[in-house]
């Protein structure tokens, strides 16, 4: 008997990918795709990647990932096991099988459709149509809150979907140029047997290029203004936020193709791999570093080609870059186990790339660098005052900064002030020694000993639900405490802050000093969502788990954790 499917070698999105099973949505946990066994062409089975299940919502079928394949192909569900794994090892395709027609057929079920249009017939038109649109205001305010400049938001060809109404007389105008429409992803025939393209109010939004490795538009995405859900959808997901600019549904409209898309250097030793177009954008401009991205992160077949020619070209290393729900979403584990099997097909090394945990995206990630970095020139210094109540300096330090004070050009700030003491302590600090002062501060400093415990991963990631979330999160994956057993050690250290300090201002300001600029011993991640942190001294332990937002205390038993490793 075989066990349940997170025993299995496979999900069912592999087993979509050998049934080649046409995905019309994608959304976190699920994606939406044409059914096989009703014919229907509107994507109406749901097939969830977390539970490994599917249902069609127009002809009721349902079931597991084994059963799919199985009934597809009428055999056992015994076979059915053995022919996914024995295909997926040798990567050979799997048979050619019919669907069966929908008794109501579908709307596209009589719908023609047209060929794929060549490349240089799709960026030829794309990219016309590109010139004829605009941006609007408010979409530049939100690419700029990305991290990107004007001159970047135009280099890029962002630009705002068109109202419906002006569709038919763009389609002409591009007609009127010269420009191939008929299997160009978004346009078709209308009723009135006139081609146009597909732009509704209800997808309105940014309308993103996907450009291949030389440069040419492949293709677009739609990032919606406002997130499409289905009405069964759990109500706090987020829906789709992004759509292709396709005709698929349409007379004589034609798919994506789901092209991978490409920015930065064709000929870059090192290529990062990520999941978002969008994203790729922002990271390569962040960081200047060539970027491939997939619509999603289990969406890899058409990297092949890419990285075939990227050897070619002379690439070394491919970085995967995906988001870090790596780490809980098994989903996005295999997407990413998928990138170094590619890569060491062609001959390339691949790594792992990972960063702190508390942003999602590694654009997000490098757009707070960069603000960080911005904010640490504007930044004020520490007093003298609060350098030593946090262990920063010592009594010594006060030498340099009365110097320093005397120095700086006049701001209207006394002496007293610039050393952030009170008219007491200086007058002690005056009238009697440095001892004496420092007497003073220390009874009003106190140490707290405290130690950081994360998720362990090993080398091979084993995702964990609740990695890097919330309490409710943590609670969902069936856990009422934090299983020591799956974290380890990483840090034990002292804080030195004022006794006005409780263990919530502790807990911040720990929060604050572990997760960015982190001292040169400590060797663990950023601290963030689902660390726990224990705070101890003479009079007992306690424990807190970072939430989303907060910490909050819970049960721990340090005992059962891994030990610190050696450094």
């Amino acid at each position: 008997m075989m066990g349940g499917s997170q025993d299995f070698p496979f999900g069912i999105m592999d087993v979509a990918s050998l049934l080649r099973l046409n995905i019309r949505r994608r959304q976190p946990n699920s994606v939406y795709a044409d059914c096989p066994f009703c014919g229907d062409k509107r994507g109406k089975m749901n097939l969830n990647h977390v539970k490994n299940v599917w249902r069609c919502n127009y002809c009721g079928e349902s079931g597991g990932m084994v059963a799919l394949y199985a009934r597809v192909y009428g055999i056992s569900n015994s076979d059915a096991y053995r022919e996914i794994c024995d295909t997926l090892q040798t990567g050979n395709r799997t048979p050619d099988y019919e669907t069966k027609t929908s008794a109501v057929k579908s709307e596209q079920d009589a719908l023609p459709q047209s060929e794929l249009a060549g490349i240089d017939e799709i960026h030829q038109t794309l990219s016309l149509l590109l010139e004829m649109l605009t941006l609007s205001a408010a979409h530049r305010e939100k690419l700029r809150e990305r991290g990107l400049t004007d001159e970047q938001i135009d280099s890029l060809s962002y630009k705002s979907t068109p109202p419906p109404y002006l569709c038919l007389s763009y389609t002409e105008r591009l007609l009127k140029q010269g420009c191939t429409v008929q299997g160009v992803p978004g346009f078709y025939l209308n009723e009135d047997g006139k081609w146009t393209v597909k732009f509704h109010k209800r997808t309105a939004g940014i309308l993103i290029p996907v450009k291949g490795i030389d440069g040419l538009i492949r293709g677009a995405q739609i990032r919606l203004d406002v997130p499409i859900k289905d009405k069964d959808d759990d109500p706090e997901k987020e829906g789709t936020k992004y759509l292709w600019l396709s005709s698929s549904n349409k007379n004589m409209g034609v798919t994506s193709g789901s092209p991978v898309h490409f920015i930065g250097d064709p000929l870059a030793s090192t290529v990062y791999i990520t999941e978002g177009f969008l994203k790729a954008d922002v990271a390569h401009c962040l960081m200047n570093r060539s970027f491939a991205a997939t619509a999603g992160a289990n969406n890899t077949g058409q990297l092949d080609p890419l990285f075939a020619l990227l050897a070619h070209n002379g690439t070394q290393l491919i970085v995967e870059a995906e988001d870090m729900d790596k780490f809980r979403n098994e989903h996005v584990v295999k997407g990413t186990s998928k990138i170094y099997l590619m890569a060491h097909r062609y001959k390339m090394e691949s790594k792992r790339l990972t960063w702190n945990p508390n942003y999602k995206g590694i654009d997000d990630w490098q757009l707070a660098l960069k603000k960080k970095s911005e904010r640490k020139k504007e930044d004020k210094r520490m007093n003298f005052k609060q350098s030593f109540l946090s262990g920063e300096c010592g009594i010594e330090a006060i030498d340099d900064d009365v110097k320093a004070w005397h120095t700086t050009p006049e701001d209207g700030h006394s002496l007293v002030d610039y050393l952030g003491l009170t008219e007491q302590e200086y007058e002690v600090y005056v009238r009697e020694n440095d001892t004496a002062l420092e007497k003073l501060l220390l009874s009003q400093r106190k140490q707290q000993k405290f130690r950081i415990y994360q998720l362990e991963f090993g080398n091979d990631i084993q995702p964990k639900p609740f990695a890097f979330a919330g309490l409710e999160a943590l609670h969902k994956a069936g856990y009422e405490q934090p299983p020591a057993a799956q974290y380890r050690l990483v840090y034990d250290g002292t804080l030195f802050c004022g006794i006005e300090r409780s263990d919530t201002d502790i807990l911040e300001l720990l929060y604050c000093r572990y997760s960015e600029d982190v001292p040169v011993d400590y060797h663990g991640r950023s601290v963030s969502p689902s660390d726990v942190i224990e705070l101890y001294d003479g009079r007992g332990r306690h424990y807190f788990y970072r939430d989303l937002a907060g910490f909050a205390e819970v049960k721990f038993s340090p005992v059962l954790a891994l030990p610190m490793k050696r450094q």
